[in-house]
């Protein structure tokens, strides 16, 4: 039996790990959104003109600043500052801004829900 000497052992050791560490790094950490496709919701995010009152990264034109701007939304703890930023909460207030948060800037821009899947598949990719 070939028993593997410490110099050599050490460095293929040292190697696997440095590629465990770096696939990490790589994965894609934005929430799947079911039924939602972050391709399509990138599109519908300009097809709404959200980027009126948003600021939003890769979508061109959208240097609004009503709203907040939208970079590195998909780490933020919170969606319009009170409810808990996960994919329902968030397809539900791209449907009816109003109607979760009484008295909001944000307008109901007759967003289906089919569409604000997308839109939120979109917006998770923004980390």
């Amino acid at each position: 039996m070939r028993v593997f000497s410490m110099s050599i052992a050490r460095p293929v050791v040292a190697a696997v790990c440095i590629f465990a560490l770096a696939a990490c790094g790589k994965q894609d950490d934005a929430p799947r959104i079911a039924g939602g496709d972050a391709r399509v919701g990138k599109k519908l995010v300009e097809q709404y003109q959200c980027g009126s009152c948003h600021a939003i990264p890769d979508v061109a034109a959208a240097r609004g600043a009503t709203g907040p701007n939208l970079e590195g939304f998909g780490r933020r703890s919170y969606i319009a500052g009170r409810f808990p930023n996960e994919a329902g909460a968030l397809t539900r207030w791209l449907v009816d801004p109003p109607a979760m948060k009484p008295g909001t800037l944000m307008p109901g821009l007759g967003v289906s829900p089919d569409d604000a899947r997308h839109m939120a598949a979109f917006l998770y990719t923004l980390r």
